[in-house]
């Protein structure tokens, strides 16, 4: 998705349609290929393993710009829907999602019982948007992450690139798709694969819905669905019917993999997009749950990521006619009888400590695993033969704060699953916090400078208040809110977890008496972007001003 959408007349696309570029009537049997071992594709319809017919319904998630924001999955869950997409990055335009995030994504969609279908979103508009990358580039991402995706073929689809051209060089397309799809199987890929359209991903040319049938064959592994992204162009009722009827009718599977109540671009047919895919058993994924920009913020179904302000959009996705509640229905694969998950995650790996401080620490701990899923961990303290929980995680790092300063504290991790099993305990770790800072001769100006969806800019004025000279420095903060440092200036930053530490380079190395130095940076940021409240000054707590 982006803000706007360039469409041509309707009536020359209906004229390019009566000229004969329809949809091949018929696929040919499926070729022999390998037995799949996750959703298939069989005559148009997706399957799940089981054999089961399933029909997504469910919304986007713009993870990679707001990656703190994963209990949205909890959320988007509770409101009634069975799929999840997912915008990831390669790294090519926004900030890379690497494997260990990719698979706590897929942990997560688990732990909440919703299929996962994980998108790149750097392909969008290729040809004409600069930046964008090739669905070559983006194949070769999918390969770099494959450990996180090896086995989870009943859990995920990989839909390979978002709207991977603009309206330069759409013909491409398939080309470009059939080499994408081929270089993934060729690299041990057994998933669903879903291609989305061109022209923004709403095919007004029909680039896709006269080529389907050529995509699919060239599949080995006839397991492609077909994704169309339905905004102005499908501003009628007969638009959407007739669209989606010619995927149906060749048995080639489609998907409205994003659509909208309204758009800069014209006003898509939302009732229609509903009625319609209901009437077909046809998927549907909305745009989006939260965190839209670029004056397109109307399309966010809950204001600033928060379950209890849905938007008029939101509730007409999920609560009216043909939507998510009255349709959705969760996957096979999570509908096992209560109490048949018996078996317990393996025991987690040793926790290792770092970024220890007067009042904290971070605990970093190797996965656990679990024939269904490992949902989360539990980090508690070890004393006396007794356990108190201090912290839990859906991932395998936690910080745990409100510690005592130069104290001792011993602590072990726990791993649980959907069923509520407990793994064994873990090995423990010791860890003594520092001695509370001393008061230092400096004080610190903290402010954000500029801000935009998922990431802002910041800059620290750091002034010493002392009578000497401070000769060198490292200055350290702890963000509150998951704010990540992507470029610093003025200094040379590391950051482990929220903890971060900027060391002097030669020309801010000298601070003299009531002198400053300034450092400025850019970073990502969730829905929140709150300020630090502690600066240290080699190793001295500074004054706020």
């Amino acid at each position: 998705m982006r803000s706007t959408r360039r469409t041509v007349p309707w009536a020359a696309a209906l004229l390019a349609a009566l000229a004969g570029l329809l949809l091949t009537p018929s696929v040919p049997g499926t070729p022999a290929h390998a037995a799949p071992t996750g959703f298939r594709v069989q005559d148009g319809r997706l399957l799940e393993a089981s054999g089961n017919d399933f029909v997504m319904r469910g919304v986007n998630h713009a993870h990679t710009w707001y990656a703190d924001r994963l209990d949205s999955l909890d959320h988007i869950k509770a409101k009634g829907a069975n799929t999840v997409r997912v915008v990831l990055s390669s790294g090519d335009r926004w900030t890379r999602n690497d494997t260990a995030d990719v698979a706590n994504v897929v942990t997560q969609c688990k732990r909440n019982r919703l299929i996962c279908v994980l998108e790149v979103h750097d392909t969008t508009g290729y040809g004409e948007q600069s930046g964008a990358v090739t669905l070559s580039r983006a194949a070769d991402y999918w390969i770099e992450v494959r450990d996180a995706l090896v086995g989870q073929e009943d859990h995920v689809v990989v839909n390979i690139g978002n709207e991977p051209h603009g309206n330069t060089g759409y013909s491409r397309w398939t080309d470009d798709t059939k080499a994408a799809i081929q270089k993934l199987r060729a690299a041990g890929f057994d998933h669903t694969l879903m291609v989305d359209a061109p022209n923004w991903g709403q095919d007004w040319a029909f680039t896709m819905r006269d080529n389907a049938a050529s995509v699919f064959a060239a599949d080995p592994d006839a397991n492609t669905v077909f994704s169309i992204h339905m905004y102005g162009v499908f501003d009628t009722a007969a638009e959407v019917s007739d669209y989606l009827n010619r995927f149906v009718t060749a048995k080639l599977p489609v998907v409205v993999g994003e659509f909208g109540h309204d758009h800069s671009d014209g006003n898509p047919d939302e009732d229609a997009v509903l009625s319609v895919t209901r009437q077909l058993g046809i998927g549907y994924l909305g745009w989006s749950w939260s965190g839209n920009g670029g004056g397109v913020e109307y399309l966010d179904m809950v204001e600033n990521f928060d379950p209890e302000r849905t938007t008029s959009w939101g509730k007409r996705l999920f609560d009216g006619p043909d939507g998510i509640a009255a349709t959705s229905e969760e996957a096979a694969v999570y509908r096992s009888g209560p109490g048949e998950d018996t078996t317990a995650p393996t025991v987690p790996g040793a926790p290792a400590a770092s970024a220890v401080t007067s009042s904290s620490v971070t605990l970093t701990w190797g996965a656990a695993g679990d024939a269904v899923g490992v949902t989360g961990y539990d980090v508690v303290r070890v004393a006396g033969g007794q356990e108190t929980v201090l912290a839990s995680a859906s991932g395998t790092t936690a910080t745990v704060s409100g510690l005592a300063a130069d104290t001792s504290y011993t602590f072990a991790v726990y791993a649980r699953d959907a069923a509520g099993n407990r793994s064994a305990r873990s090995a423990t770790v010791t860890v003594t916090t520092a001695s509370g800072a001393a008061a230092g001769s400096c004080a610190v100006a903290y402010r954000v400078a500029g801000e935009w969806p998922g990431g802002f800019q910041g800059e620290v004025v750091v002034r010493n208040t002392g009578s000497t000279a401070v000769d060198g420095w490292t200055l350290r903060w702890t963000f509150p809110a998951s704010q990540r440092i992507t470029s610093l200036w003025g200094g040379t930053v590391t950051q482990s977890g929220a903890e971060v530490s900027v060391a002097a380079v030669p020309y801010t190395a000298t601070i003299p008496p009531s002198g400053s130095v300034a450092l400025g940076f850019t970073g990502t940021r969730p829905g929140t972007n709150s300020s630090p409240a502690v600066f240290l000054l080699n190793g001295a707590e500074c004054s706020a001003t």
